[in-house]
């Protein structure tokens, strides 16, 4: 019986001879190992007075990328007809307005037709609206991203804003349509078109980011906003010219940054003088409004992910 006991013992020795090496140098692997004279990453505050660290937004352009992609992708998911409504959006409000702002109300349109006047402003307020819409639900939306990894949370409100652009791109190709129909002629102004739609993304930035941050929150600015929204369409030269305001209180309407990007964007396209002074004001807005929303951003950043 001994000498069965002593095999058994021999037999259970060689059967974990191999496991104990293998722990033998996998412990001597772990004492061999230098740790880096210096932190290979290091993950602290930012300075509360640090509005955009741009270098760092720059490092996570692939995800910002994949993102605007991923938000278009999901906006037309399982849809039959597509990227279609991009168009449709605007195009039914624009039948509307043609009807009853046109052939009922005769509003002015200092010699437009009325469907390209509509579709003009309707194309530009439809993307910022979205724009701003979007980017201010878009935290609220992705929390499960921003409680599980690390990455800035500047690029979310980023881009829902940017993925309307691509909206705003296929809603053109009627506008184009529509002008090629009422022959207008193509001229040098149309190059204006490009800051113009840049000015009103850098707009939709600044309120999407800073009501991005409000909504996480306090989520009644949700339900304000689509509100705010619709009531915004009719204080801006959307429907109507800015001609028809009387000349006393056009100052008034320039204090909304859509009127002179609105505007402008006709201007563009009809050969209108453009209002430099309603653009120059947009212009300024849109810039402090940026740097303001990215600071307070960034000041609401740290408690986001016990908040949302």
């Amino acid at each position: 019986m001994k000498w069965i006991a002593d095999d058994k013992a021999e037999e259970s020795c060689a059967r974990t001879a191999p496991v104990g090496e293998a722990l033998y140098t996998a412990a001597a692997s772990v004492q061999s190992y230098v740790l880096p004279a210096e932190p290979v990453v290091v993950v602290e505050p930012s300075s509360s007075w640090v509005a955009l660290n741009l270098r760092e937004i720059w490092s996570y352009r692939e995800l910002l990328f994949f993102l605007v992609w991923r938000d278009v992708k999901v906006r037309y998911k399982q849809t039959v007809l597509g990227a279609s409504w991009a168009i449709i959006q605007p195009l039914t409000t624009m039948i509307i307005f043609t009807y009853f702002f046109g052939k009922l109300a005769r509003v002015p349109t200092d010699g437009v037709p009325y469907p390209i006047f509509f579709y003009t402003g309707l194309l530009i307020w439809t993307y910022f609206s979205n724009a701003v819409v979007n980017g201010a639900n878009s935290l609220v939306g992705n929390a499960n991203l921003i409680t599980k990894v690390y990455f800035p949370r500047l690029i979310i409100p980023s881009a829902a804003v940017l993925a309307g652009l691509i909206d705003f791109a296929i809603a053109s190709v009627l506008l184009l349509g529509l002008l090629v129909y009422y022959q207008f002629a193509v001229t040098a102004r149309y190059l204006m078109l490009v800051p113009l739609v840049a000015l009103a993304t850098t707009l939709a930035l600044g309120f999407g980011i800073w009501l991005s941050a409000l909504n996480v929150r306090y989520r009644d600015v949700r339900y304000a906003l689509t509100f705010v929204v619709q009531i915004w369409l009719f204080v801006s030269p959307v429907i109507y010219p800015s001609s028809v305001v009387p000349q006393e209180w056009r100052w008034v309407m320039v204090l909304n940054p859509m009127t002179g990007i609105v505007e402008g964007f006709r201007a563009s396209l009809f050969g209108r003088p453009f209002q430099w002074m309603a653009l120059a004001y947009s212009a300024g807005f849109a810039a402090v409004l940026l740097m303001y929303s990215a600071y307070a951003f960034r000041r609401m950043e740290r408690h986001f992910a016990e908040l949302i």
